[in-house]
């Protein structure tokens, strides 16, 4: 335990800084494009960091929706440019074209919606993104509709952290694994409304 509260100490010390700003927005693009990066925990961490008064929670929502939205739409294009390779790969078996299929059913069943919705999936995100620009969707209505999940999406983690930071100001520790538990319990619980609206339509 004790390991644990000299780790938080740490990271206290390390997000009260002002290049904390960088390091977000650098995570949230990053976490687009490549999705074992872990930019949820590092916006809580912020959050909870402006809780304390070290940070800006204004600057930390921005940072975090930039790099959200600048991640995405590099995601998109990788997708657009690739996309005569990776359509001909899925269109050589039956079982992965069916595959691609569905993904495109699902975004044109419902829509931006459902960027909004895979924001919060970690991986989830990108996979839409990349088809998205794999199969050509108007890059003008992607464009909208990732303005909007980028926004909900930085200020849902910046928010969880920052309401833990200003409940638990001397405890640093306690505010993060309490706003990291709320963001995991929110994600479990979007799986499981999936799950089960999936289990319904079969």
């Amino acid at each position: 335990m004790n390991q644990l509260n000299d780790f938080f100490a740490w990271l206290e010390h390390f997000s009260s800084s002002s290049w904390f700003y960088l390091i977000i927005l650098g995570v949230a693009v990053a976490d687009s494009v490549i999705p074992i990066v872990p930019s949820e925990t590092l916006v809580i961490i912020g959050g909870v960091s402006a809780g304390s008064g070290h940070l800006s929670i204004a600057l930390v929502v921005l940072v975090a929706a930039a790099g959200a939205f600048i991640g995405d739409n590099m995601s998109y294009l990788i997708g657009r440019e690739a996309s005569e390779r990776i359509l001909k790969r899925y269109t050589r078996n039956e079982k992965s074209q069916q595959r691609l299929e569905k993904v495109i059913h699902q975004i044109e069943q419902r829509g931006g919606m459902l960027l909004i919705t895979a924001r919060f999936i970690p991986g989830g995100r990108t996979l839409l993104t990349l088809t998205c620009g794999i199969t050509r969707r108007d890059h003008r209505w992607f464009f909208g509709w990732i303005v909007a999940a980028a926004s909900i999406w930085a200020l849902y983690a910046s928010l969880l952290g920052f309401i833990g930071g200003k409940t638990f100001q001397d405890d640093h520790t306690k505010a993060f694994l309490v706003a990291f538990g709320g963001a995991v319990s929110a994600t479990l619980l979007i799986e499981a409304v999936r799950f089960v609206r999936k289990r319904l339509r079969a």
